[in-house]
């Protein structure tokens, strides 16, 4: 039998084996491995983070820089009394609420020494400004500038300062402003200011909520002149008053015991004046007033020798007592009408007399006893019983 196939097949042979080819392909693609299915990652929502906080932005109203910030508004200004002068040469700087770690605490009022002739103090304040409490520190300059319109009394009223003045090198008292001893300070003058605020308030900020002032363009002008921070006996002052817990708005409730000093950081002593309903400082706590000693300058039921009330202040030589002015302090350190202090004039530059001791009255004699009636005398015609 031959092994040659015929050209038939032959053809066959090659069509099979394109068929089997064509079904071998077909096998393999339907062989082939899928990749396994992986499902999408699971989207979790997570809400965007809160913004930051907004920047403590300076108002531009020409004050000073902002020092330190916070979310709450600084408590009320006290009401309190100025003491009286220490030295001539010092200048009158108001008290006001600062911030630190304990919260609020209030800075005494106090006499300072200016760093040089001729330089005047712009207080510190507190504007309300993008949501946050900024206080703009408080500076030395030729003029006062911007203090947010805040009346801290005193010659400073809001606008400017009234309680004295540069003159020839020296520095001027106004004794219808300020509280000098006129016999021992002798460069003093008396200029009767009205106070056309009629707000009775005691704000201690500017802004929403505040006192809503804005600097003139005076006060702008004086923003550009060169400023000289607070002094060192300042800043040791502001640091003796964030570590005394008597300070601290937490434990006076906005009535510190130890409102204003004599000279900075003199806590205790003579010229230490507490706020109007402050609690009395118990006997030997920090750096406050002891009862029965020096430091009861601070208690207000009876002032001190020399301080003078908010609504008074000494005349000058010849000036009648009617031409002072009542009360240029801040509206809130006014007392209603009809509850005004009695307040006497001191004599003596400033010294109130001793007070009159009273004797005792004696008692009235008593009334001798009433003397007994003569015997009756027996008349002629009776006779005389037995």
């Amino acid at each position: 039998m031959s092994n040659i196939l015929s050209p038939r097949g032959r053809l066959l042979m090659v069509r099979g084996g394109r068929l089997l080819a064509l079904l071998a392909a077909t096998a393999l693609s339907a062989c082939v491995v899928q990749p396994a299915y992986v499902p999408p990652p699971r989207v979790v929502y997570a809400p965007p983070p809160p913004p930051p906080p907004p920047a403590a932005v300076e108002a531009d109203v020409g004050g000073g820089a902002v020092e330190v910030t916070a979310t709450e508004a600084p408590p009320p200004l006290p009401d309190y009394e100025q003491p009286p002068c220490p030295e001539d040469g010092y200048l009158w700087t108001p008290g006001y609420w600062h911030y630190g770690a304990v919260g609020y605490y209030w800075v005494p009022g106090t006499w300072v020494q200016p760093p040089s002739v001729g330089v005047l103090w712009t207080p510190g304040y507190w504007g309300f400004a993008g949501g946050i409490y900024g206080f703009h520190a408080g500076y030395w300059g030729p003029h006062i500038g911007f203090y947010g319109g805040v009346n801290y009394g005193f010659g400073y009223g809001g606008v400017g300062f009234v309680g004295g003045r540069w003159d020839g090198g020296h520095y001027h008292y106004n004794t219808a402003i300020t509280n000098v001893n006129v016999t021992v300070i002798h460069n003093t003058y008396n200029q009767t200011v009205i106070n056309n605020n009629t707000t009775v308030n005691r704000v201690s900020f500017n802004g929403v909520g505040g006192v809503r002032a804005v600097a003139t363009v005076q006060e702008r002008t004086y923003a550009q002149e060169p400023h000289v921070p607070p002094t060192t006996a300042q800043v040791q002052h502001i640091q003796a008053a964030s570590s005394n817990p008597a300070l601290s708005v937490r434990t006076n409730a906005g009535h510190p015991a130890i409102a204003a000093t004599a000279k900075p950081g003199a806590f205790t002593g003579p010229g230490v004046v507490g706020a109007h309903g402050a609690t009395p400082m118990r006997p030997g706590a920090p750096g406050g007033n002891t009862l029965g000693g020096a430091g009861a300058a601070g208690m207000h039921a009876n002032p001190a020798p020399g301080v003078q009330p908010n609504n008074f202040h000494p005349p000058a030589a010849g000036q009648p007592n009617a031409a002072q002015p009542n009360a240029f302090h801040p509206p809130g350190n006014q007392l209603p009408a009809g509850n005004q202090p009695n307040v006497h004039p001191p004599v003596n530059g400033g010294a109130r007399p001793p007070a009159t001791q009273m004797k005792a009255t004696p008692p009235p004699p008593k009334a001798p006893p009433p003397k007994a009636p003569p015997p009756k005398k027996p008349q002629p015609n009776e006779k005389e019983r037995p």
